[in-house]
């Protein structure tokens, strides 16, 4: 059986110092950037999900733990992917409502959230975010002990403390998750965290939240997305509303823009 230990030594064996160098500056790692601090040893992504595949059928969730703590930001990306992979496996149409599974799935969302910090970079969040948090949000869970508030209000609760939590990698997983409850036909999530976070005073999250509003549109309905641009399109970041209306014609997007902030 893989040992996160094992992992990790293999993963530095494969350091690639031209690659890491262009990583430093694409993830903007210098002082006073949003990656400060960030360690990289020069993988592709590719590279990380080849490790992945080869070892998250075998790697206990206990040893997640050392992964998602390291300093190298793709050992980190690969004990992400690894609970992604471990999600999705318990996730399958057959198994949703299987006890095992559901108890599986809950485990793992502890463990992301527990850890959320830690997925430190746009890239880890949302190469992540959706396919936990978000598709966890529309399955049964065994996590709400309140007998007096329902699954959705308590799943709610988990999304609003990450939301109004003051750390920008929190706050862009609860936006960036609701990717995967539109693509479901859940848009009621992305409307209530893009109203949330349109105020949010970081660049990072004026393109999380057009992205996913842009998408909201895609995958359910553009004349829900006009009806939010309708109501907020005025106070919107340019950024957010162009990211939101990029696949609107050219017209329709000028018309937008006019009345954009």
């Amino acid at each position: 059986m893989a040992t996160a230990k094992e992992i990790i030594e293999h993963m530095e064996s494969l350091r690639n110092e031209e690659q890491r160098r262009i990583l430093m500056r694409f993830f903007k790692t210098g002082k006073g950037e949003y990656g400060f601090g960030d360690e990289f040893l020069g993988l592709k992504v590719p590279q990380t999900r080849q490790v992945v595949k080869a070892v998250w059928k075998d790697l206990a969730l206990s040893e997640v733990h050392e992964l998602l703590m390291s300093q190298w930001h793709e050992v980190r990306l690969c004990g992400l992917l690894i609970l992604v992979s471990k999600f999705q496996q318990n996730a399958t149409k057959k198994l949703e409502n299987d006890a095992q599974a559901i108890q599986k799935r809950d485990e793992i969302l502890k463990m992301y959230l527990q850890y959320a910090e830690r997925a430190n970079n746009w890239d880890l969040v949302d190469l992540s975010a959706p396919y936990i948090l978000g598709h966890w949000l529309l399955l049964p869970t065994n996590l709400n002990t309140q007998a007096d508030v329902s699954d959705r209000n308590f799943k709610q609760q988990v999304m609003d403390n990450l939301a109004f939590s003051g750390n920008l990698w929190r706050e862009r997983i609860s936006m960036v998750c609701t990717l995967m409850t539109s693509n479901l036909g859940e848009p009621a999530w992305c409307w209530r965290y893009a109203e949330i976070h349109l105020p949010h005073p970081h660049d990072l999250m004026h393109k999380a939240v057009g992205w996913m509003l842009r998408e909201m549109g895609k995958r359910v309905s553009m004349d829900l997305l006009r009806d939010f641009l309708q109501q907020h399109a005025p106070k919107m970041a340019r950024t957010t509303l162009r990211y939101a209306i990029e696949k609107m014609s050219e017209e329709e997007r000028k018309s937008w823009l006019k009345g954009g902030k």
